[in-house]
């Protein structure tokens, strides 16, 4: 986040998010609102899909 280009292009993934914010804070309220709620479920989603490695076990402790 300091603005040098990442080697896996995270900063084009970056400027994408910046630029679509700027999308979505120009837009009335209640478009806005669902808006916000599409990303949120568009990065919760790849987050859910992340390359993190598979946990052993039920999780709990």
């Amino acid at each position: 986040m300091d603005g040098e280009p990442e080697e896996d292009g995270g900063s084009r993934v970056e400027e994408g998010l910046l630029s679509r914010l700027e999308v979505i804070e120009g837009q009335p309220l209640a478009e806005r609102a669902e808006a916000y709620a599409n990303l949120h479920g568009e990065l919760s989603a790849r987050l859910d899909a992340g390359d993190a490695p598979p946990t052993r076990g039920t999780g709990n402790i």
